[in-house]
C-alpha cells in the first residue's frame, strides 16, 4: 500500500449540502430556515428568551453583596519575602517597604497596600511597613527580631480635569 492509495471508508464523509440555489433543489427560497422574521436571518439568536415564560435568571434568587468600598490588598508570605532575601532581590537590612517589593519584582502593582500573611518561615531580621499583617506574621518578624509596622496605604491621587475655574 502506497500513500497515494490510501482512502476514507464509504461514507465516512458527507457532501456540504447547498442551500438557496432555487426551487427546484429543494433547499432553495429559505433555505431550510422555514419563513421570514429573526430566526430566518444570519448572525441572531434569542438567549434566554422562554417563549414568554418568566426566564430562569428572573424565576432564582438573587444571593450575595459586592462591596464597592472594599479594599484590595497585595499578598505577600513571610517565606516568600525571606526567599527574596536570600535571592538578594531585597535588602533585608533597609526598611522594607511597597515600593521596594514593586522594585524586587514581588509585587506588581501598588493597589490598596500590602497585607503580609505568616505562610513560611523568615530568619532575616527586617523591618516593614504594610498597611495590614495577620497574627501569624507578626509574630514570625518578632521572632526573628524584626519589626512590623502597620500604616495606611497612601492611594496615588487622581486629578479631575475641569477643576480649576
Amino acid at each position: 500500500m502506497k500513500l497515494n492509495e490510501l482512502s476514507d471508508n464509504k461514507g465516512a464523509n458527507k457532501t456540504r449540502v447547498r442551500v438557496g440555489r432555487g426551487i427546484g433543489s429543494g433547499k432553495g427560497k429559505t433555505a431550510g430556515r422555514g419563513v421570514k422574521g429573526q430566526k430566518s436571518r444570519s448572525g441572531v439568536a434569542i438567549k434566554g428568551y422562554e417563549g414568554g415564560q418568566m426566564p430562569i435568571y428572573m424565576r432564582l434568587p438573587k444571593r450575595g453583596f459586592n462591596n464597592p468600598f472594599s479594599k484590595d490588598f497585595n499578598e505577600l508570605n513571610v517565606g516568600q519575602l525571606q526567599a527574596a532575601i536570600d535571592a538578594k532581590k531585597v535588602d533585608g537590612k533597609k526598611p522594607i517597604s511597597i515600593e521596594v517589593l514593586i522594585e524586587a519584582g514581588l509585587v506588581k502593582r501598588r493597589r490598596d497596600g500590602l497585607r503580609l500573611l505568616g505562610k513560611g518561615e523568615i530568619t532575616a531580621k527586617v523591618t516593614i511597613e504594610v498597611a495590614g499583617a495577620s497574627k501569624g506574621a507578626i509574630a514570625a518578624v518578632e521572632k526573628a527580631g524584626g519589626t512590623v509596622s502597620v500604616v495606611e496605604a497612601k492611594k496615588a491621587k487622581v486629578s479631575q480635569e475641569g477643576d480649576s475655574a
